[in-house]
């Protein structure tokens, strides 16, 4: 992909990201905050481009003018389905801009509204479900730094849990299928569920995203931020077109995932496990320092991560994922 084509698929995830009238203001700043971090690491100036597109300085149609090829525009069709249903099933608004999209792209329209009950079937997941079983041979987690003991439930599963999800998703992010990254989310929404509940709390999908809010992870930026680093790791551009389960060079989407993954586990881990005593600057400053240590910890189960990306069946997941 050459700069414009980068920054055309960019632009196309932000409009989606804005397309519901309803969003808040503390989603918007997470994914200013995503846009400034990115901007260090891209070849585009992802901050003047998140300007660019809040205050409508660009247009959809010219976006989509600059995907020449079929499948750059089916990725950012995919990409739009995946930041649209990222926090829930799409609004109005965004229904509305999902099918605009779809025909300035020039795509079948039977195909993309497959497309878009697939992303709504995973973004409706139960969060009451079970998560995957470990790997037999899964390593033992190392304890978090400064964690504090609590009597019950039993610690080392749940660090178990919440490591063998982290790995999960680090492998998810190494498909090529836009399917595997919209599975990410309600994974970590069901991870956060069994910790709140083996603590004696029933969580409701409200507040489970309340709760990745108040930490500083909104479901819409999270969705931008893993397709932004994918598209800097350079996964996309090895992977564009295939359906097989070719592992590409996605080392920064698949550190992020799997940091952002363990670091919220085990931030929830603490939260419920101290009585949900922890305040809002707390929570965000735990989580801050949990994911830097989770960036050490991706290294040494790298393997784990690549062997599960092989051996991972995406279509079982994502329909145990629908129930």
């Amino acid at each position: 992909m050459n700069p414009e084509q980068t920054r055309a698929l960019l632009t196309i995830a932000l409009m989606a990201a804005f397309a519901d009238g309803h969003q808040d203001a503390r989603e918007r700043e997470h994914v200013r905050r995503v846009a400034e971090s990115l901007s260090r690491e891209a070849e585009v100036d992802f901050i003047a481009l998140y300007q660019d597109v809040l205050l409508r300085r660009v247009k959809l149609e010219e976006a989509c003018a600059a995907l020449d090829a079929p499948e750059l525009r089916q990725l950012a069709f995919e990409t739009a389905v995946g930041v649209c249903d990222a926090d829930g099933h799409h609004s109005a608004d965004e229904t509305a801009f999902l099918e605009r999209l779809a025909v300035l792209l020039g795509l079948d329209s039977g195909r993309a509204h497959a497309l878009v009950d697939e992303a709504d079937a995973l973004a409706d997941a139960p969060v009451k479900g079970a998560l995957p079983p470990a790997p037999a041979d899964l390593p033992a987690p190392p304890p978090a730094a400064g964690s504090a003991a609590a009597p019950a439930p039993d610690q080392a599963g749940l660090d178990r849990m919440i490591l063998n999800a982290a790995i999960l998703n680090g492998a998810l992010e190494l498909l090529p299928q836009s399917l595997a990254s919209w599975a990410i989310i309600p994974l970590q929404t069901r991870l956060v569920y069994r910790i709140g509940k083996a603590h004696g709390y029933e969580l409701d999908r409200g507040h489970i995203t309340d709760f990745l809010a108040t930490i500083g992870v909104g479901l819409t930026s999270q969705y931008v931020e893993q397709f932004g680093r994918k598209l800097i790791g350079g996964l996309l551009g090895k992977a564009m077109g295939k359906t097989g389960r070719a592992i590409g060079s996605a080392a920064t989407s698949m550190a992020f995932s799997f940091a952002s993954t363990w670091a919220l586990g085990q931030v929830a881990k603490r939260y419920y496990g101290g009585g949900r005593k922890l305040d809002a600057a707390s929570l965000k400053q735990l989580f801050a320092g949990l994911v830097d240590e989770a960036r050490g910890l991706q290294a040494r189960y790298q393997p784990q991560i690549e062997e599960r990306a092989r051996t991972l069946d995406l279509k079982q997941l994502t329909a145990e994922l629908r129930g």
